[in-house]
């Protein structure tokens, strides 16, 4: 008997661990929770979290910590901080020293981390000096039954999307500075508690009777003008002192017999208090103190219930005598009814004509109020009326105002630029093409901020099965977005010291370029250091070309069919058109773009799109190179101008002889280009003379100088001379 109780013991163990908790989490649930910690700025309270090897589900829990698991995963997350918010008596939306997390917190990349965490069932994140806007994305947290956020400082609107999270249970956002309306709590789910307490929410449709489940209800402290909520009959708990409700309790309230406290003091209410909220069978607590409650409470056969212990009803406008169950002589009860008019001799009372006059004083504020509101609106919808006309005029004098400003600054760069070798038909076209272009780009999504944890998940933390590349302008990754679209990511490791606001400009101005033959940027992200916050790493997000690049369709090797002739001749046009806009199209120009065959994509219809394009204004290769050098910017100017003209030529050599010669040096080259392109440049006239003929006006409509200036207007002999 005894063997076999060892054996089932034995047996036993390996197993308890599955079931009571996975000594190994996820790998993913571990770099989540780390990532957390970074997030976090690294407290104290979480320096036994080490690293990777930490066992996080058998970490001693305390006041502090606490982490529970289930099956590999965390189900609790509990973390005390030590920078409470109610400490502070307003917050403007921006860091505080030593009060909130430092300016270079993301509550938004701080979510995204947290829904990682895919089964978690129990959040509390409490004086943490957590900081911003709550994202809607919180409702990813699908398994979510208690989110304890309270004591920080969060701010704006409660998130809709929370009512979407069918099963939680309790929700606590207490102290905090949350300062919009409040939506409606539209829950399917089993919501117990809803505790919002001590923010500055606004009016907003005050109606939970949706909630069948709810238990507890604490709106106390907020700024809620209305009248009092309608709640559902199955209520406990329900505080809404220290707000602004007004008008009379309403008669719902005398059907909540469940109720065992309501605290409803420190608002503007008005009328006689109910009888039947003094006789609920299981109320223990009552308090309708400092309100404008008025009339007598002797008119009714008010009973008390067996339960009610505690009862304020101080700071009103009663009169009369004071209910036999509510004598602090009868039983347990403590009665505090002082400020009143009651006849009552030596308890803090008014005189009788206090109250009346009060009485009728609230009335007549009342309506003023009501007369105010009215007269309000209708100055306020006027004013709105008046502000609107100002601010069209002031556009519209704007807008005139810039209309002119351009145009005289295009005029302008014409007469500076002429001695760059830019004709002055190009100059005045620029506003044409940059027009035209977007015509193309329609399709596509404006540029955005991508959160390096978006990053993360769409190339599953950078892994190499979505490596693509490398190049001189970093690492190139293939990811897949949250709505499924498919984008290239470039990672820019930067050495040079950028202010981030300079740097954001910057990656903004080439966010802003759209041309059909340019493959699009759709967003950047920008990792800064921890440790003296400049920048470490820049991501730009690319639209993404599935069908190579250029290089590999110009060998006889390459794994699809190999381009034609006129294949080839319509790459090089959409190259023209592509690098004319970067030269003339916008103002400033960007120039020196590194040309090359596998910088050239090709789309499904085998158009070219040109990448990489302008990155040399983030790169080491800025601007104030030619300060150093002492160069004339004009000078500056046109040696970049000359190096796209020189890198186009080597694609021009490369299209018509492969790209088995790109491997000689570039010296050996020489000779062999200036007769190429001499060659080639006589049968570009031909083809030009012959195929343009045939179609009649139809390219000078479409292309009235790009073909002719990137290809016919280069001096070859000065370019490779100088080169």
């Amino acid at each position: 008997m005894e063997n076999h109780s060892l054996f089932f013991i034995l047996l036993w163990l390996p197993w308890s661990f599955f079931i009571l908790g996975d000594p190994q989490l996820l790998n993913s649930q571990t770099q989540a929770l780390l990532q957390l910690k970074k997030h976090l700025e690294y407290p104290k309270q979480l320096d036994i979290w080490y690293d990777r090897r930490t066992m996080f589900c058998f970490l001693p829990p305390s006041s502090k910590v606490n982490i529970s698991c289930e099956f590999h995963s965390v189900t609790e997350l509990k973390i005390m901080g030590d920078k409470p918010s109610i400490e502070v008596t307003d917050f403007h939306g921006f860091p505080i020293p030593n009060q909130t997390l430092s300016v270079s917190f993301s509550m938004d990349s701080f979510v995204t981390t947290l829904t990682r965490l895919t089964s978690l069932k129990v959040l509390s994140l409490v004086s943490l000096g957590i900081w911003g806007p709550l994202p809607n994305k919180i409702h990813r947290l699908s398994s979510l039954e208690c989110l304890d956020l309270s004591s920080n400082f969060l701010f704006g609107s409660i998130p809709p999307k929370v009512s979407t999270m069918v099963k939680i249970q309790t929700l606590v956002l207490d102290d905090n500075f949350f300062n919009d309306t409040v939506h409606v709590f539209d829950f399917t789910s089993n919501l117990t508690s809803l505790s919002l307490k001590n923010n500055k929410l606004k009016q907003g449709p005050l109606d939970f009777t949706s909630l069948t489940h709810l238990k507890v209800l604490d709106l106390s402290g907020n700024r809620l003008y209305s009248h009092l909520p309608t709640i559902p009959k199955g209520l406990i708990m329900v505080s809404l002192n220290r707000n602004s409700f007004n008008g009379e309790i309403p008669t719902q309230y005398t059907l909540l017999t469940h109720l065992q406290h309501l605290d409803i003091s420190f608002n503007s209410l008005i009328g006689i208090p109910p009888a039947s909220l003094f006789s609920f069978p299981n109320i223990s607590s009552l308090n309708l103190a400092s309100n404008m409650l008025s009339g007598s409470l002797g008119y009714y056969n008010l009973t008390c219930g067996n339960n009610l212990e505690f009862v304020d009803i101080s700071d009103n406008r009663l009169t009369g005598s004071l209910p036999s169950c509510l004598n602090s002589e009868s039983g347990n009860k403590v009665v505090n009814f002082s400020g009143n008019c009651l006849s009552i001799d030596h308890h803090h009372q008014h005189p009788l004509s206090y109250c009346r006059d009060e009485v009728h004083k609230d009335q007549s504020t009342q309506n003023a109020n009501g007369l105010g509101v009215s007269i309000s609106l209708i100055v306020g919808i006027v004013v709105i009326i008046v502000l609107l006309g100002i601010a069209f005029v002031i556009i519209c004098r704007h807008y005139c105002h810039r209309r002119i400003s351009e145009q005289h600054l295009l005029h302008k760069s014409v007469h500076e630029n002429s001695a760059t070798g830019f004709s002055s038909e190009i100059l005045n076209n620029a506003r044409y093409i940059s027009e035209t272009t977007k015509l193309g780009t329609q399709s596509l999504p404006p540029c955005r901020s991508f959160t390096l944890e978006e990053l993360n998940e769409a190339t599953n933390n950078f892994d190499n099965s979505a490596f693509l590349g490398e190049g001189s302008y970093g690492k190139l990754y293939k990811g897949r977005l949250e709505g499924g679209s498919q984008v290239a990511i470039r990672c820019l490791p930067t050495t040079k010291k950028y202010w981030i606001r300079n740097l954001k400009l910057r990656l903004d101005m080439l966010a802003k370029i759209r041309h059909p033959h340019l493959v699009a940027i759709l967003g950047h992200c920008i990792e800064v250091k921890q440790d003296d916050g400049c920048v470490n790493r820049v991501f730009l997000v690319y639209e993404y070309i599935p069908n190579g690049n250029f290089r590999s369709y110009l060998s006889e090797n390459c794994v699809g069919e190999v381009l034609n002739w006129s294949e080839r001749l319509a790459v090089l046009i959409g190259v023209c058109k592509a690098v004319q806009f970067l030269h003339t199209g916008v103002i400033p120009g960007f120039f020196h773009n590194r040309l090359k065959t596998n910088n050239i994509l090709l789309n499904e219809h085998r158009m070219a799109k040109l990448n990489d394009y302008g990155l040399s204004i983030i790169s080491e290769e800025t601007n104030n190179n030619c300060k150093v050098k002492g160069e004339d910017p004009k000078s500056w100017q046109m040696t970049r101008l000359e190096d796209d003209v020189y890198s186009f030529g080597l694609i021009l050599l490369e299209t018509m002889i492969g790209p088995s010669l790109a491997a000689k040096k570039e010296g050996t080259l020489r000779d062999e280009l200036v007769g190429s392109f001499r060659v080639f440049f006589v049968q570009i006239e031909h083809l030009n003379s012959s195929m343009f003929k045939q179609a009649g006006r139809a390219r000078k409509v479409d292309e009235p100088s790009g073909f002719s200036y990137s290809l016919t207007r280069i001096n070859i002999n000065s370019d490779f001379n100088n080169k």
